[in-house]
């Protein structure tokens, strides 16, 4: 590569710069190693993220400030009721039973 250049840009002067890039490059990818990896592994990892889809998974989002303190406590209020379920009694009572039907099922007291 450094012949190639130096022959089409005709001047020593003019190619010197482009001929020390190719030279750094060729040495770097012989004998360079990150983190005990040939610098090709670092080189192919960086071009196929450049190349790649990014996914960003977390975006902050800003969320007006309540104004008094009542409106703060209605926010609550509603946020409680929208994050926790209600539940039954029919579906507590089968949840229990299924609770304890499995553990007298898997207990080590009921094998012996």
């Amino acid at each position: 590569m450094s012949f190639v250049l130096y022959v089409l840009l005709k001047n020593v002067f003019l190619a010197a710069l482009p001929i020390i890039a190719v030279m750094a490059a060729a040495v770097a990818l012989a004998f360079y190693k990150v983190n005990n990896k040939p610098f090709i592994n670092v080189v192919e990892a960086a071009f196929n993220y450049w190349r790649g889809g990014k996914l960003y998974i977390w975006k902050k989002e800003e969320h007006p400030k309540p104004q008094t303190t009542a409106a703060a406590v209605k926010d609550a209020k509603n946020f409680a009721s929208i994050m926790v379920p209600k539940i039954s009694d029919s579906k507590l009572k089968d949840m229990s039973w299924s609770l304890d039907i499995k553990e007298s099922v898997y207990s080590d007291d009921k094998q012996k």
